[in-house]
């Protein structure tokens, strides 16, 4: 079963808590449950869901260049409208600041899209040989528990790694397992065989809402 679509929401703490935290359930299980009176009733909720939002109400928290004008205790209200578990089911945060001019016009070009493509394909291609006996599985995001520990072996340095980022960072469960997900598809994009410290460490790093100078 291929991804139905993509669910973009801008803005992601202005939505009701309420409404984002139905989104739970799917997100998990790829699924949704509708239960009236009489009957229960479920659907097929396979979806990519992208979310952006700004740091805080002015807009200014963390920023390299300008200061928050947010009144104190502003910031971690404003983060607290999404929830530990929701956040739990995101897979990658990733703070975007603003690039000053000067290093604009210094960066070199960038990779070409073409080029990006033809990793990413591959990269699928290896996924879907990996789950062919696994039904209803066919990406790395799909893995249950039982399955990430068979195809994300860790060696003793990538073990102390998120030993360690689990102890900083105060990672659920959950995180620990969509980590690993992840640090098993970059090995994928660089076509490696098994699941490298750098791999887990970059994987980490795209956890950006779990820091403890986020809202703090």
């Amino acid at each position: 079963m291929a991804h139905n679509g993509v669910l973009f929401l801008d803005e992601l703490p202005e939505f009701k808590r309420t409404v984002l935290e139905v989104m739970r359930q799917p997100l998990e299980d790829r699924n949704i449950t509708i239960s009236r009176a009489k009957f229960s009733v479920e659907y097929p909720a396979s979806f990519m869901l992208v979310a952006s939002m700004n740091p805080c109400p002015c807009g200014y928290y963390n920023h390299p260049g300008k200061d928050c004008v947010c009144a104190p205790g502003v910031v971690q209200k404003y983060l607290n409208k999404i929830s530990g578990p929701l956040l739990d089911r995101i897979d990658i945060h990733l703070e975007v600041v603003p690039v000053p001019f000067r290093k604009l016009s210094e960066m070199n070009g960038s990779e070409k899209s073409e080029s990006v493509r033809e990793r990413v394909i591959r990269a699928r291609n290896i996924q879907e040989e990996r789950f062919r006996e696994h039904k209803g599985v066919y990406a790395n995001a799909q893995m249950n528990s039982k399955q990430i520990r068979a195809f994300v072996q860790l060696d003793e340095e990538s073990i102390e790694l998120i030993k360690n980022a689990m102890d900083r960072l105060g990672l659920s469960a959950r995180a620990y397992d969509r980590i690993l997900k992840v640090a098993r598809t970059i090995a994928d994009l660089e076509a490696e065989e098994n699941v490298q410290a750098h791999h887990l460490s970059e994987a980490i790093h795209y956890r950006s809402l779990d820091r403890e100078n986020w809202g703090g």
